[in-house]
């Protein structure tokens, strides 16, 4: 189906069907608690819908194109090799000593909340950095005081992508800024002060950030699965049911006996991959793989392990992030399919006759955050809705800082919320548990953050 609007845009979908897919999924991994059969059972639902009796050969190619994307190309390396990062930080010890020193300073339950937060903030230039690496330092440190892995999770994700997006020196920046200049919101070589532009008016990312402390200092009180598994982390029971194959996981990258721990072969690298990704011009992969070569050579000269134990750790890592990126590469399947189906534009097509100067702003936050929540794509559907959008701008004379600071809150509020998104996942395997229970307990903090968000872009539009 084809229907043009109001500013000469055509959109394609398949109508009202090509909402099943992604509500199959979104019913079927909250019954089931997993997301993997969950992604794939949508996808196949969806294939079936476009191919009919050809679905088998029509899935083997969405397969194969899957695995040829370039973006999943670049999480399975970027996962990966911070995942042999990790485990070259718990082998040599290192990691163990930052621990022990963050624990020496740390008192109270509060403080190790804020500590992951604090440190969450420090690592502002990628949300996979902060998911993966807080998550790791930080576990021990909050079993230590009771704090269930799911409130240690929400800390991580809510400051993981929030503090990416307010802070312009970030992948987030770098790739919404080139998207802002291709589809006329921006000048060339402009888009970054664009988006600086926005940042005061992503009301999302802000809440998202700001919540954290007040959560932790009980100003916002617990409630729902959250304040069920709080209850049973004060019990002693940290790891959630059904999370144990995760932490058999973990345990498996142990210290290696008699090793001298070095906090600073902790602190350098992560240094040295912030500052790398500054230098790379934000190209989280680049200062990805130099870290890791820096610090396997680092861990080789100084004879903390030898060369196999080295590799072999290497490996282990790796293999560390098989199951996140498993459900990762599942929801690019189900990104293919709800592109062929053309999800986004019919929900546009939907809610273009609504859209003015004064509604737009709420309009994007909320329907676009809802779109981004229900796939899981938080980056990617913006390629597709982003013209749209800037030309319903344009063409209503809308304020263009506070259209672009609803569409990054809207795209943030996805990646946060969303149970499947390639953050919820990472996140979730760092701190040990599944997620699905990460993103069940974080999800009304975040619809809380996200109603709050909608009531400030209805007042400042």
């Amino acid at each position: 189906m084809q229907a043009t609007d109001a500013i000469g845009t055509t959109l394609s979908h398949s109508g009202a069907i090509s909402l099943v897919p992604t509500l199959l999924v979104l019913i079927i991994a909250i019954w089931i608690k997993r997301p993997i059969e969950a992604l794939l059972a949508g996808a196949i639902a969806g294939i079936i819908m476009l191919n009919g009796t050809a679905s088998v050969g029509a899935f083997a190619d969405i397969a194969l194109r899957t695995l040829q994307d370039d973006d999943l190309a670049w999480i399975i390396l970027v996962c990966g090799g911070m995942g042999s990062l990790i485990g070259l930080f718990i082998r040599t010890g290192s990691l163990h000593a930052f621990m022990d020193k963050v624990t020496g300073r740390v008192t109270t339950r509060f403080g190790a909340l804020m500590a992951t937060w604090l440190m969450g903030v420090a690592l502002f230039v990628d949300d996979y950095l902060n998911s993966i690496t807080v998550g790791a330092a930080m576990r021990r440190i909050t079993d230590k005081f009771k704090i269930s892995r799911e409130m240690l999770a929400y800390v991580i994700d809510s400051t993981a992508a929030p503090i990416s997006v307010i802070i312009p020196i970030s992948t987030w920046a770098v790739f919404f800024g080139t998207i802002l200049v291709d589809v006329g919101m921006a000048e060339e070589g402009q888009g970054v002060m664009a988006y600086i532009s926005g940042i005061p008016y992503m009301l999302y990312p802000w809440i998202a950030v700001i919540m954290v402390p007040l959560v932790a200092a009980g100003k916002i009180p617990l409630f729902g699965p959250m304040k069920a598994a709080e209850a049973r982390a004060a019990a002693g029971h940290c790891i959630p049911p059904g999370a144990e194959h995760i932490h058999k996981a973990h345990l498996a990258l142990q210290e290696r006996s008699g090793v001298e721990k070095k906090i600073s072969l902790f602190l350098l690298p992560m240094l040295a991959l912030v500052a790398l990704t500054i230098y790379f011009d934000l190209e989280f992969l680049r200062a990805t793989i130099a870290t890791l070569a820096l610090t396997v050579f680092a861990v080789l000269s100084l004879r903390i392990l030898d060369l196999h134990d080295t590799f072999d750790t290497v490996i282990e890592g790796f293999k560390t992030m098989i199951e996140p990126l498993a459900i990762i590469f599942a929801a690019y399947m189900l990104k293919d399919v709800n592109g062929s189906l053309g999800l986004t534009s019919y929900i546009l097509e939907l809610t273009q006759p609504f859209m003015t100067a004064q509604t737009l702003p709420f309009i994007v936050f909320g329907v676009m955050g809802l779109i981004a929540f229900a796939t899981g794509s938080s980056w990617g559907m913006f390629v597709i809705a982003l013209p749209i959008i800037a030309e319903l701008a344009i063409a209503t004379d809308a304020n263009i800082p506070l259209i672009i600071g609803a569409t990054l809150s809207a795209s943030t509020f996805g990646s946060h919320a969303c149970l499947y998104a390639d953050a919820t996942v990472l996140t979730a395997q760092s701190c040990g548990c599944t997620s699905i229970q990460h993103a069940l307990t974080q999800l009304p903090f975040a619809i809380l953050a996200a109603l709050i968000s909608l009531l400030g872009f209805a007042i400042l539009a």
